[in-house]
């Protein structure tokens, strides 16, 4: 699809083992992106400013973090549990982008692309350590997005539930009865958002027609959200 066309352009994908990684990096790659895709855990401080430092030019920076949920009520969330969903969502995002930045402010062009939740559009019950992290990982991307656009760099973000992927919906959950009825209870579309669906999205906001999107956050949710 020649409005995706990627032809030239060097991404790179975080965590690309989990979460969306895998199909993001095939798809970006048949629109004919150069793809590096690190599935190292980006935890150390220095981690995210040696991956961008050992890629070079990074024309599109694709922050696909994630972790295992957890499902601990909100009296029962510890610090060492705030910590760790923090440190693998939250912390090296800022890590990344100041990185990643200096090149594309110099060059006047690049795209990052935050593949986020919809957990942080809506309430959802014992997911208060998560949805948290979320919600600033969407944050930071308005915040970032307003700032860095008059250097010609969009700063986007994917707020994404009930689309399949091995982290959070693998097969033995999609194979679940209860997990199907929730689907058809909670879900407008009555299925899974497909994973290439998802990934050609995000190619689309990451190509030179979704330039006039600036610190925006899309719900891909199948309708659990809407806004």
């Amino acid at each position: 699809m020649t409005s995706q066309n990627l032809a030239g352009k060097r991404v790179v994908i975080t965590h690309a083992d989990a979460f969306m990684g895998p199909v993001l990096c095939a798809v970006f790659a048949e629109h004919g992106a150069t793809v590096i895709a690190d599935s190292s855990p980006l935890l150390a401080p220095e981690a995210p400013a040696a991956l961008v430092e050992s890629a070079g030019i990074v024309d599109i920076l694709v922050a696909n973090l994630a972790l295992a949920a957890p499902t601990t009520p909100a009296t029962e969330v510890s610090d060492a549990e705030w910590a760790q969903v923090f440190a693998t969502l939250v912390d090296p995002l800022p890590r990344l982008v100041r990185a990643v930045l200096p090149q594309m402010i110099a060059r006047r062009s690049g795209k990052i692309l935050v593949m986020g939740s919809a957990s942080a559009l809506r309430g959802m019950k014992r997911a208060s350590s998560y949805s948290a992290a979320r919600g600033a990982q969407l944050a930071y991307v308005q915040a970032i997005g307003v700032e860095v656009a008059p250097h010609n760099i969009q700063v986007n973000a994917i707020a994404q539930n009930f689309v399949d992927n091995p982290t959070y919906f693998p097969p033995e959950v999609q194979a679940n009865p209860r997990f199907q009825e929730r689907l058809q209870r909670e879900v407008p579309l009555g299925r899974l958002v497909g994973a290439r669906e998802d990934a050609e999205f995000a190619a689309y906001l990451c190509s030179a027609p979704a330039d006039c999107f600036v610190g925006q956050v899309f719900p891909v949710c199948g309708g659990w959200v809407t806004r």
